[in-house]
């Protein structure tokens, strides 16, 4: 018998806010059409003012769980992967943890931008191989709209805000590719990419920041990498592309989800896609996806899934999971 991390719930938030495309016509020389082409966003949601990271993620967790027809006590760890976090420290893990009223377990926030969702499944699915923990949370949060440079119309029409999560628990497989849960995980990062996409503060400097990215240099590193992710990720567990019942990628831009199907030899019909409703919601675009695929009846039981996700740093990863 094998361990296995198994999705048991998965639910999600949004604040109310939409934001079309058309909005940022008042304000910048850009268009709906302009957005769209290059994008494929088409609107998107915005924190209210006051609405924080651990709010969002609070609401997606208990969405979560109630799916899972679990309580905050049963959960041992909450992993939150997020770049905008209310406060310096504590985490806004630790956050949430006290929104649930959860006063056990313990708590903590994974930081990889983008690709962050993809660095909490793979800690969660360590810690419950590992023994440390037999059910978690795990959260993609971002408040994005807080470090938005409003006259950079290369970055500031492609982000949104929002919350996923799933629960993770630990149930004893028979140690092949067939076994539903996590079946295998490929992380990678290149900090000489740094420069690529960042943002342009931070504690050490005593200011904020805004996003700050090479559009052209990113598209071109992300197809490369994430469909060589991806690959990794499918070796791993002794399968190939032609098993995926699902990509769910991070929803970053139409162009380069379309390009990694491609590479992958992938038809986009096996792709969930949401960024035209969302945009980039960076650590949280991979699960709302999912738990928008299974709203939408696409994600169903037993279906084999791959995500994949890029972002600052450069950091990249992939994970294979049998829902």
């Amino acid at each position: 018998m094998t361990r296995r991390a198994v999705v048991v719930g998965v639910g999600h938030y949004l604040p109310e806010r939409i934001v079309p495309n058309s909005e940022f016509e008042k304000t910048l020389d850009t268009s709906d059409e302009w957005i769209r082409a290059r994008s494929g966003i088409e609107r998107r949601h915005f924190a209210a003012e006051g609405e924080t990271t651990s709010n969002m993620a609070t609401d997606a967790a208990k969405a979560a769980l109630a799916d899972a027809e679990l309580a905050p006590g049963d959960i041992d760890a909450i992993i939150l992967a997020t770049s905008t976090a209310d406060l310096t420290f504590p985490s806004a893990a630790t956050m949430v943890q006290a929104e649930l009223g959860m006063t056990s377990g313990f708590a903590f926030d994974v930081q990889a931008v983008c690709a962050g969702f993809a660095y909490a499944l793979a800690n969660a699915n360590a810690l419950i191989l590992s023994g440390q923990a037999n059910r978690v949370l795990v959260i993609g949060a971002e408040t994005f709209s807080r470090i938005m440079d409003w006259t950079d119309r290369a970055t500031c029409v492609l982000f949104g805000d929002g919350a996923g999560a799933l629960v993770l628990e630990g149930q004893e497989g028979q140690g092949t590719s067939d076994d539903r849960g996590i079946l295998s995980t490929d992380l990678n990062s290149d900090g000489r990419y740094k420069d690529l996409l960042y943002a342009d503060g931070g504690v050490s400097t005593k200011t904020t920041g805004y996003v700050r990215m090479q559009g052209n240099q990113v598209f071109r590193h992300a197809v490369e990498k994430l469909a060589s992710t991806a690959h990794a990720a499918l070796e791993k567990a002794g399968l190939t592309a032609d098993d995926v019942d699902w990509i769910v990628p991070h929803q970053a831009n139409i162009r380069i989800i379309s390009g990694t199907a491609k590479k992958m030899g992938l038809p986009m019909e096996k792709v969930v896609v949401t960024v035209q409703d969302h945009g980039n919601t960076s650590a949280a675009s991979i699960p709302l996806a999912l738990s928008v695929g299974k709203e939408r009846g696409q994600i169903k039981p037993g279906d084999l899934l791959v995500t994949e996700a890029i972002g600052g740093g450069l950091a990249w990863g992939a994970v294979v999971l049998r829902w």
